[in-house]
């Protein structure tokens, strides 16, 4: 892609995307110019839907995979190509809806107790105890966490906005015992490899699995069954939706419903 792959890199980072989004945004836009072998810029509707349809017949890519590919081409046409009259052609697909799956207290604690080694089983500790996205807890600084007013800081979380969540005494006790052992590596609090990068969501996904399959739960279990956990049973406890809406850093009442 050359020059259309820079230019649309340049438009993402302007506009505030996440590194994750650029990645799947760019891997899509080269998998259509590989599939098409021709650039981007002389592709019409007909090569465009083409390539949806390998994805969907050949590839059987789920509908939400299909649902960012959709978002990923729209934004190379519609924004870096300036081609919103095609943007507007390449159709959403239609995404079934599905309730999350939700474990009970036990099971949580059960998973908890099974995830190793000590870092993966404090960061999903923070994901349940705050309703953090894990890209929000594995970004985490030592100086994020405010333990006189008993909150965390979340830089730069989704929508490129700060918040403030509170976090109760047991888990700063978790955090204090886990920094006592661990003594991470700054800048971050949970570091990854190499110590200069946080951790990746696919270690925290690979720790997750593997408990689940200790702890013998048969219920889907991924990094953001904690984020679905931490807000089912606030709610069962009384708390308002909408104190559920800002704790977990959505813009619509709606997400949160």
């Amino acid at each position: 892609m050359g020059r259309i792959r820079d230019r649309m890199l340049e438009d993402m980072r302007l506009r505030g995307l996440a590194p994750i989004t650029q990645t799947s945004y760019l891997r899509y836009a080269h998998q259509l110019t590989e599939f098409s072998q021709r650039s981007p810029a002389a592709l019409g509707e007909r090569e465009v839907r083409a390539f949806l349809l390998h994805m969907m017949r050949e590839r059987r890519v789920s509908a939400s995979t299909q649902a960012v590919c959709v978002a990923g081409l729209r934004f190379l046409f519609g924004v870096t190509l300036r081609r919103r009259e095609m943007a507007a052609l390449i159709p959403y697909p239609k995404l079934a809806f599905k309730l999350p799956d939700v474990l009970s207290g036990t099971e949580v604690a059960r998973l908890l107790e099974c995830i190793r080694p000590l870092k993966h089983r404090t960061l999903c500790s923070v994901m349940y105890a705050t309703g953090l996205r894990v890209s929000e807890a594995c970004r985490l600084g030592p100086g994020d966490v405010d333990s006189v007013r008993g909150l965390l800081r979340v830089r730069q979380g989704k929508g490129s906005r700060d918040r403030d969540v509170p976090m109760g005494s047991r888990l700063l006790e978790t955090l204090r015992e886990y920094w006592r052992i661990a003594r991470p590596a700054r800048p971050f609090l949970f570091p990854g490899e190499p110590p200069s990068k946080p951790i990746s969501r696919v270690a925290v996904h690979k720790a997750l699995r593997r408990a689940a399959g200790i702890a013998r739960i048969r219920k889907h279990v991924s990094p953001h069954t904690l984020r679905h956990c931490f807000a089912t049973h606030m709610l069962e406890m009384g708390v308002d939706l909408r104190v559920i809406q800002v704790l977990l850093g959505h813009r619509s009442i709606e997400s949160t419903m």
